[in-house]
């Protein structure tokens, strides 16, 4: 992987100077390399392909993946009751105009519509890294949707779409747990669950195990993540980088 360094900001009274870091998934570069390196998938712009960033991201090692109590409560509230099919992405119709407006709207009402229009969504779908889309029906209608991003080692859950009917009842955590779960049956090394920034992110603090990453390596220090979420907009700074000043963003 090639690795690119953006300058950021700085403050020079206390020496501290930032740099946005990148990575350029190169032909030869495993999915699970470059997740393991700190990385995530950029979907930022339509202008880039191939291209991941580093942030603090969290990951749960599949070998000590266990159900919490407070896991086990979640999962009671759904169990046996979708559908669930993990289909590939190049037998899905990514065009299908139902399961757009699905995805759509739910992140209209959920997150506000200039979260994910129409061309950030189909950007995602086509610009490389989802490898499945995970559908979860009900009676043969669609309940959710995940995007998944895997490899023999990884799995990343990306993007989840869901009935907003459910939105009291903790169905996002289910599905990120049922996603989990379906990892470690298949083999894989580490289930990876995106950022942890802010207090609506802590949430995901709820699987045992869990490390996220420090700029440097992999840290399993929960209490720490916790601390760091909750002051996240004391150190939040109104700023872009030099390398997306010259990229149309979504």
């Amino acid at each position: 992987m090639k690795k690119i360094s953006s300058e950021f900001g700085h403050n020079y009274k206390s020496y501290s100077f930032g740099y946005a870091n990148y990575c350029l998934r190169e032909r030869e570069d495993l999915l699970s390399e470059i997740y393991a390196s700190g990385h995530l998938p950029y979907s930022g712009s339509s202008n880039v392909k191939n291209v991941f960033y580093m942030a603090r991201s969290a990951r749960v090692p599949l070998a000590v993946f266990r159900y919490t109590s407070e896991n086990r409560r979640v999962a009671g509230k759904f169990k046996g009751k979708f559908l669930r099919e993990s289909i590939p992405i190049e037998n899905f119709n990514v065009k299908d105009k139902k399961f757009l407006s699905f995805c759509l709207e739910y992140f209209a009402k959920r997150h506000g519509s200039s979260v994910m229009p129409k061309k950030r969504l189909n950007y995602i779908l086509e610009s490389g890294p989802v490898t499945h889309i995970v559908k979860y029906t009900e009676d043969d209608k669609p309940k959710a949707y995940v995007f998944e991003v895997s490899d023999n080692k990884t799995t990343h859950f990306w993007f989840s779409f869901y009935d907003l009917d459910y939105i009291h009842r903790s169905l996002g955590m289910w599905l990120m747990l049922d996603s989990a779960e379906n990892a470690k049956k298949r083999g894989a090394d580490f289930f990876y669950v995106g950022t942890v920034y802010g207090e609506k992110a802590l949430y995901k603090t709820a699987f045992n195990g869990l490390e996220h990453w420090d700029g440097e390596k992999w840290v399993g220090d929960i209490k720490k993540l916790k601390s760091f979420s909750r002051t996240d907009n004391q150190r939040s700074v109104d700023l872009i980088d030099v390398w997306k000043q010259n990229l149309e963003l979504f």
